[in-house]
Formats: C-alpha cells, sequence, structure tokens
C-alpha cells in the first residue's frame, strides 16, 4: 500500500489512475486476443479437416468415373486424371 501512496504522491493522483486505467485496458485486451486466438486456431483445424475431405472426395469422384468409364468401354478422361493432384480444380461443372 505505501508503494501506491507514493505513487500517488510522486506523480499526481491524475497519472496514477490513468496508469491503473492503462494496465486495466491492457489486461482486457490481453484477455480478448487470447479469446480470439483460440477461436482461430479452432477456425484453422476445421478449414484444414475440409481441405482434406474435399481432396478425398475428389480422388473417389476421379477412381468412380475411371471405373465407370472401363466398365462401359469408353475412354477416360486422362486429362481430368492428370489434373486430379489437388492443385486445380479439376471438375468441368
Amino acid at each position: 500500500m505505501d508503494d501506491i501512496f507514493k505513487l500517488i504522491a510522486d506523480v499526481g493522483f491524475p497519472m496514477a489512475a490513468a496508469l491503473a486505467a492503462g494496465y486495466f485496458i491492457f489486461l482486457v485486451l490481453k484477455f480478448i486476443l487470447d479469446g480470439v486466438k483460440g477461436s482461430v486456431k479452432s477456425l484453422s483445424g476445421l478449414i484444414m479437416a475440409l481441405d482434406n475431405r474435399v481432396k478425398t472426395m475428389n480422388s473417389e469422384v476421379i477412381r468412380i468415373d475411371t471405373l465407370m468409364s472401363n466398365a462401359l468401354g469408353i475412354q477416360p478422361d486422362l486429362d481430368r486424371i492428370a489434373r486430379a493432384d489437388g492443385k486445380i480444380d479439376c471438375r468441368k461443372d
């Protein structure tokens, strides 16, 4: 307590109150940003999971297309199969 009274005596009450308010704002912003950081991490994990599902679905569609082309005796679209690395959207729709 003596330190607080000494600070008020040295810099004055308005400056001591401003320092206390600045510290309070710092704590509030830290708390808010920690919450946002946690949300961003969870959303990032969700986006990565969805991206993996899209890549898997794309591979499955290519596989089904190739099997159906083979079963029907049609030449499979080799360009589409070559583009199926996930970097380029290989759908024709």
